[in-house]
């Protein structure tokens, strides 16, 4: 066993808590990329509407909104590593109502970038951002407000 911990993934070990950077790099261009057309053209956007419609979905024009803009926040949070515990939660939310709405009774291929999302977003629930994020310097920021001795005059 000695000889394992100094072998060639012993750096890796020893940054492990940077690896989240890759997955939030990773999920937050894909969100942003799937969502951009409707964020930037109004005709996505009618034709994501419409999609809902034929779905059911009630007030299918204010849940379009609401389901891109939420995701392409989700991305720019998971890009910058700001909120991520949220934007985990949101993730998990708003890919449960994706399943439900439109991938019962779909082939895993099908589902399964749905599912994969939520997935993911168990795990920023679970792990938060990582040490490269905004959240880790706010937390810092905190942990320093926190330390300042209070002088009372």
């Amino acid at each position: 066993m000695q000889l394992m911990s100094r072998g060639p993934f012993t750096f890796f070990k020893r940054h492990r808590a940077y690896g989240v950077v890759f997955l939030r790099f990773a999920m937050g261009i894909f969100l942003i990329y799937g969502v951009q057309d409707n964020v930037f053209s109004w005709e996505r956007m009618l034709e994501f509407r419409d999609f809902l419609q034929a779905h059911g979905v009630p007030y299918p024009l204010v849940a379009a909104h609401l389901s891109v803009y939420t995701q392409f926040l989700i991305g720019l949070m998971l890009l910058l590593g700001w909120g991520v515990r949220i934007a985990g939660l949101l993730l998990i939310i708003n890919f449960t109502a994706a399943i439900v709405i439109v991938h019962i009774g779909q082939s895993f291929p099908q589902y399964y970038p749905a599912a994969e999302l939520i997935f993911a977003g168990f795990f920023f629930l679970f792990n938060g951002a990582g040490p490269l994020s905004v959240d880790s310097l706010l937390e810092k920021k905190q942990v320093q407000i926190q330390k300042q001795p209070v002088t009372v005059n």
